[in-house]
């Protein structure tokens, strides 16, 4: 499964906060070259390079020397204001030793929950790689706060490991390697149980698997947690994902030489097209929707679309236009769609029949409530 890597011609590389200082606190420059010039070997060699890189404030909070672990909000945005410039100085003397040029990209979750955001996103980003530059991602903490208050994981990118999910699904790379402090994924925390055994590959995340991940890590705001969300759009996405050890010297070289390091989970067989990709993985969704068995049951195996008919329950605020997650009978969520009406519409119309969305509704769009084409599931049932 490993020969697969050597044909990854787009590959996204997450950089984590941790990868950044050595065991004193400072800054480990030789760490940081090492990546760039793995980096920059496998761009040389002809595979479309993707960073995204964590690191901005702490190397903030180094340049002031101190502790972003106790620093206020406002105190952390100012942090990254001063250590992006620090971080974005490293790759590009780093990448112009090989005569590679970087492009800084900083993002918010607005630029993935809003179509129109994403598509001119994806195209700059499509752009830049075919000009042969390597994109170097950070979410753009100045200014947005959903990584630093992680109160809510269901909105935060979480140390990047989303966000670095999100581009590979989107860029339809291949291959996405989470290289961070630990060496994969283990039966247990290896750090407090000796006897936990290694994960060398995994083919499908289940709920067992999902209840392996630890804590987070120290500089970090991402965990096990985090890294098992992103490898799930990745596979999802029909690409793999490696998570391996960075403090390794070259992983990412031996990574990409298709070395039994990390763990390896496999992409499936099939692939989400680029508008359900955004529908699946779009940074956030505006509300739930529950159906019953038969409404279930027609836009799984009959391939039809969402009818009021089969809505059992609305929840929150949302507009035409807006993603929302299709919850079943079961309370699990099933796909992803792009709704035809807002939520005060529906809301008049759950369990009604399609005749009556012209004397109910503000206005008749169309006789479903999310056509077919505009679902995208997150399960096997496709």
């Amino acid at each position: 499964m490993r020969e697969r890597i050597r044909d990854a011609k787009r590959v996204v590389v997450k950089l984590g906060s941790n990868l950044f200082f050595n065991d004193a606190g400072a800054i480990a420059l030789g760490r940081i070259f090492s990546f760039i010039e793995d980096i920059a070997a496998a761009r040389l060699a002809g595979r479309q390079m993707i960073v995204v890189s964590s690191g901005a404030v702490a190397l903030g909070a180094d340049a002031l020397k101190i502790k972003s672990s106790t620093a206020s909000l406002a105190q952390k945005q100012a942090l990254a204001a001063i250590g992006q410039s620090r971080l974005m100085n490293l790759y590009e003397q780093g990448f112009g030793k090989y005569g590679l040029t970087a492009a800084q990209v900083l993002l918010t979750e607005e630029d993935f929950s809003s179509r129109k955001r994403y598509l001119n996103l994806r195209h700059t980003l499509m752009t830049l790689l075919e000009m042969g530059v390597i994109p170097v991602i950070n979410e753009n903490d100045t200014v947005s706060t959903n990584e630093l208050e992680i109160t809510d994981r269901t909105r935060s990118f979480g140390d990047n490991d989303r966000l670095s999910a999100l581009v590979m699904s989107k860029l339809e790379a291949t291959l996405l390697v989470l290289l961070s402090d630990v060496d994969g994924l283990f039966t247990d925390n290896p750090r407090e149980n000796p006897d936990a055994e290694f994960i060398p590959h995994v083919q499908e995340i289940t709920a067992d698997i999902e209840a392996l991940a630890g804590r987070k890590s120290g500089r970090g705001r991402g965990g096990m947690e985090t890294k098992l969300q992103a490898a799930r759009i990745a596979i999802n996405s029909g690409g793999m994902t490696i998570i391996a050890n960075g403090l390794k010297p070259h992983i990412l070289n031996r990574v990409l030489s298709c070395e039994e390091e990390g763990t390896l989970f496999y992409g499936k067989a099939g692939s989400l097209g680029e508008k359900r990709r955004w529908i699946a993985f779009a940074s956030s969704v505006s509300g739930r929707i529950h159906i019953n068995e038969g409404a279930l049951d027609a836009i799984t195996r009959k391939n039809a679309s969402l009818l009021y008919a089969g809505i059992t329950r609305v929840e929150n605020e949302f507009e035409n236009g807006d993603v929302v997650s299709i919850v079943g009978p079961d309370g699990e969520e099933v796909a992803r769609g792009i709704v035809n009406y807002s939520s005060a519409d529906a809301s008049k119309l759950i369990g009604k029949h399609s005749d009556d969305i012209a004397r109910l509704a503000t206005s008749k769009n169309y006789d479903a409530f999310i056509t077919r084409n505009n679902i995208a599931f997150l399960t096997e049932h496709r």
